[in-house]
């Protein structure tokens, strides 16, 4: 009998004068939260005008992307494309979304972004060239704005041009060679008689290290998630680093071969939402390690981990103690405080691994640190 009042309760919304006094628990309330931001028409004061749940318009999910991402972690399949349908509907997305002249006027961000990959299944084959070229936009300026900087952190830290005395043709450097035996050229043959060759290392047309990136797919990850597929993508694009990225809800998929080949592509292959196991996405990445010191290990999630948190706890530490730079970004983002499990963040600092947030442009700083073994930030400072 509770059952069917609390369902009744959702449907109806907390003003139905019926309703009063039938409480739910938290995950009720949640699921209530994210009907009320569709459904409830308020009369200005905050209150339900009708009593009833019915075509709520105002501006009460903020955070579109993640809302719908809720949606799809609280209600099955069947219920979720009713509210989807619904929300682009009451939500004034029709025109957006089917209407690709209108969808081209949009000024390209990373809410839209979020938005376009939360409904990606809703947008019709007419208008998918328009929003992928409106996430291009975004990625080319996500893209311009890190590469440079990330790009010289890593070759700084791998210091390519480092000598090396084992003998190799390919990988001679000529022009310390002769520079450094003009004392021994020969006037009469006009020849240089090297005394002694220079080479460069062979690293440099070999992976010097693996990275792997652990995505978190959650709805409230939406920026860090759009940051980290263009960190991936230029990771990926480098002869020096082995990348891999993978992405996580309950499930594990590797999008490596997408990363390299487009960061778009990388992006419209998310799914946002769902459930989380952080326990299950640490063991598969573990699978991809060959030399531990020679990989880092960056996870970023906001760490409200639904699977075996004592596993995940005991993988991270595995990893540490193996000699794997390993990082936890609880959010990669320009925006503020990150919003974490804390507790879990406690325990993860605990075994000597990095945990904090950290904005794009202090990104460079953060990778060149972890390859060359420094602090990654300076003590007090977790942002």
């Amino acid at each position: 009998m509770e059952a069917h009042f609390t369902r009744w309760r959702l449907i109806l919304g907390q003003d139905a004068p019926a309703m009063e006094g039938v409480a739910l628990d938290e995950q009720q309330s949640l699921m209530d939260a994210t009907l009320a931001a569709l459904y409830d028409h308020t009369d200005g004061k905050g209150g339900n005008a009708g009593g009833k749940r019915s075509a709520g318009l105002g501006n009460s999910a903020p955070n579109l992307a993640k809302w719908l991402t809720d949606v799809r972690s609280f209600f099955p399949p069947d219920v979720v494309s009713v509210i989807q349908t619904d929300a682009i509907e009451r939500k004034g997305l029709t025109k957006l979304l089917f209407e690709p002249e209108t969808l081209k006027n949009v000024k390209p961000d990373l809410s839209m972004v979020g938005t376009l990959m939360a409904l990606k299944d809703q947008i019709p084959a007419k208008s998918k060239d328009t929003a992928r070229q409106l996430v291009k936009e975004v990625v080319d300026e996500i893209m311009k704005r890190m590469e440079q900087n990330l790009r010289r952190a890593v070759t700084g830290a791998l210091n390519k041009k480092s000598h090396t005395p084992i003998a190799n043709f390919s990988s001679t450097d000529w022009k310390r060679t002769i520079q450094r035996n003009l004392k021994n050229y020969d006037t009469a043959t006009k020849r240089l008689i090297p005394e002694k060759f220079y080479f460069f290392e062979r690293t440099q047309k070999q992976k010097n290290w693996t990275v792997i990136l652990d995505i978190d797919q959650s709805g409230s990850m939406c920026d860090s998630i759009i940051y980290s597929s263009v960190m991936g993508a230029i990771f990926a694009s480098m002869p020096a680093l082995d990348t891999h990225v993978v992405a996580f809800d309950t499930k594990v998929t590797d999008l490596t071969e997408l990363c390299r080949q487009d960061p778009v592509d990388m992006l419209f292959g998310l799914q946002l939402g769902g459930g989380t196991d952080i326990n299950k996405s640490v063991a598969y990445c573990q699978s991809l390690i060959e030399n531990p010191r020679k990989t880092m290990f960056i996870l970023i999630s906001d760490l409200y981990e639904g699977g075996v948190r004592a596993g995940l706890l005991r993988r991270l530490n595995e990893m540490h103690e193996d000699g794997v730079k390993v990082i936890v970004l609880l959010a990669l983002s320009d925006n503020g405080k990150p919003y974490y499990d804390e507790k879990l963040g406690k325990e993860i600092s605990k075994l000597g691994i990095a945990c904090f947030a950290c904005t794009p442009d202090r990104l460079p700083e953060l990778v060149e640190n972890a390859l060359k073994g420094n602090p990654l930030l300076p003590k007090g400072n977790d942002k």
